[in-house]
């Protein structure tokens, strides 16, 4: 099993989980949260005066699958996340030793 967990931009969060139910993810967790990668914010004017964003809104959506699945998901998630623009957003992978579903005792893949 691995989990996904990808950074996107707010504005494609829809299209991403549309991607992502397409093709049969049914299970996620989605968090907004603040940070900033490579282009470290940006300056806004308001009300005449200048100041800097430094930590931009994102969505982060987490979701765990069998390692059969993993691939299909981040082709999704790249299609539908992908601007070419910088902030796109990034993709992290790492493997899940178990997973428990709290309902009935399941371990492993069954408890996905």
């Amino acid at each position: 099993m691995k989990k996904i967990e990808a950074i996107i931009q707010p504005s494609q969060f829809n299209s991403v989980k549309d991607a992502l139910l397409e093709i049969g993810v049914e299970g996620m967790t989605v968090t907004e949260v603040r940070g900033h990668g490579r282009q470290k914010g940006h300056t806004e004017v308001y009300r005449g005066r200048e100041y800097t964003l430094d930590l931009l809104p994102k969505v982060k959506i987490e979701m765990v699958l069998p390692d059969q699945r993993v691939e299909q998901a981040v082709e999704a998630i790249l299609k539908a996340a992908k601007t070419g623009k910088i902030g796109d957003g990034k993709i992290f992978l790492s493997t899940v030793g178990d997973a428990i579903r709290i309902r009935n005792g399941e371990h492993g893949e069954s408890a996905l």
